[in-house]
């Protein structure tokens, strides 16, 4: 698992570099505009007004800017779209459908945008694309992975199923945009969005959530206008080499001291993931959470290339054939007469290398029991013709 990757960000010697160049082609055509710089979340990093701009070239710079970053693409495209007719794309969350925003890329990927705003469409365009087309300098920084996302979630949701809370668990990247979420049936609602209010939070302040909570509630309620800040318990930063790569954020467990233990819990498995090993370490699960999971069955853990199941059967069941997985067995309880090999009768293809059959001809018979342990490889047929209920087995899923 690589839970932390490299990538490239705008430092502030680069943001200078493409603020400078734009700034002097204005001036050389004597264009009366503001420039805004922004990173690849469209947050501001440089604002620069020429003499003579218009006050309200300001924010629409920045939109501009904050459109080519977060669409990867010039915000030209997005006007383009909705004068041919497209007006569906003036509903696009963040984007301004106005010419003259430009992506800032290095190595193909985009780092960060220009916007120009207070001359005509095609003149602002062209002080953003003299910006863009400089040499620049760029930096790397530590950023989370899905896998580092959902390591983070797993932890949670294990020790809150284990206790047999249900909270929902949000993990956004370093610019406070969502990557992964855990919400279990039994969630409320309102979790959703509150959970990611904090891990938002805690990746844009670089601090738990619970800093502010406890300014808020000793004597500095002024905390509670820190923008997009949400001053509640529950939200940590993912923290890697010191960058914060990430954050956590949890909601609707029986407290709010729950919530803080929960999303602290996360954020250090997510650290843990990458720590002294490459981006590879050892994943523990404690005795209550693989209790918890037999209960119900279902994964443990979810990778590409293998996954592990608390598998729980309570009757027989179809006819199984996997092209491309292995099927690694220990019988934790119960009793099993499990048939591998022979011909699949009446068979049919339920997705890519997975098929699904009523009986099978011929075969080995396996009588399985506590302890025992059988090895399928991939594109050997099975069938659990006969069950103990329950049956419980731990199964690795491998990928080949």
């Amino acid at each position: 698992m690589i839970a932390v990757s490299m990538r490239r960000a705008l430092d502030a010697k680069g943001a200078d570099a493409v603020m400078a160049a734009a700034e002097k082609e204005a001036i050389r055509k004597s264009y009366r505009v503001v420039i805004a710089v922004v990173d690849a979340w469209g947050h501001v990093l440089q604002l620069r007004r020429t003499e003579g701009a218009q006050a309200a070239s300001g924010q629409v710079a920045i939109d501009k800017a904050r459109t080519a970053a977060i669409f990867v693409r010039p915000s030209r495209e997005i006007e383009e779209q909705v004068s041919a007719g497209r007006l569906g794309a003036l509903a696009l969350h963040g984007a301004a459908a106005l010419t003259g925003g430009i992506p800032l890329t290095a190595g193909g990927e985009v780092i960060g945008a220009i916007g120009t705003s207070g001359e005509t469409p095609d003149q602002d365009e062209s002080v953003s694309l003299v910006g863009a087309h400089t040499s620049f300098s760029a930096t790397d920084v530590p950023a989370l992975t899905r896998e580092g996302a959902q390591a983070a979630a797993d932890a949670a949701a294990a020790v809150a199923t284990a206790r047999a809370v249900w909270p929902v668990v949000a993990v956004v990247d370093a610019g406070g945009e969502l990557m992964h979420l855990w919400r279990p049936d039994p969630a409320q609602v309102a979790s959703v969005q509150v959970a990611t209010d904090k891990a938002r939070t805690a990746a844009l302040y670089r601090r738990p959530s619970k800093d502010f909570e406890d300014q808020a509630a000793h004597g500095r309620p002024s905390a509670l206008h820190l923008a997009r800040a949400v001053p509640l318990q529950g939200g940590m930063p993912i923290v890697h080499a010191g960058h914060v790569a990430g954050a956590v954020g949890v909601s609707g467990a029986s407290s709010a001291d729950e919530d803080q233990e929960l999303s602290v819990l996360a954020a250090e498995a997510a650290s843990a993931a990458v720590r002294d090993g490459g981006g590879k370490a050892a994943i523990y699960f404690p005795a209550e959470s693989v209790a918890a999971k037999f209960a119900t069955g279902g994964l443990l853990h979810d990778t590409p290339s293998y996954k592990i199941d608390a598998g729980r059967r309570t009757a027989a069941g179809e006819v199984e054939y996997h092209e491309h997985v292995a099927d690694i067995m220990h019988v934790v309880s119960g009793t099993a007469t499990v048939v591998t090999g022979g011909q699949m009768i009446a068979s049919r293809t339920v997705g890519p290398g997975e098929m699904r059959a009523a009986a099978l001809e011929g075969g080995t018979r396996h009588e399985l029991g506590a302890g025992d342990v059988l090895v399928i490889p991939p594109g050997v047929p099975h069938h659990f013709a006969a069950v103990s209920d329950p049956f419980l087995y731990l199964v690795a899923k491998v990928q080949d």
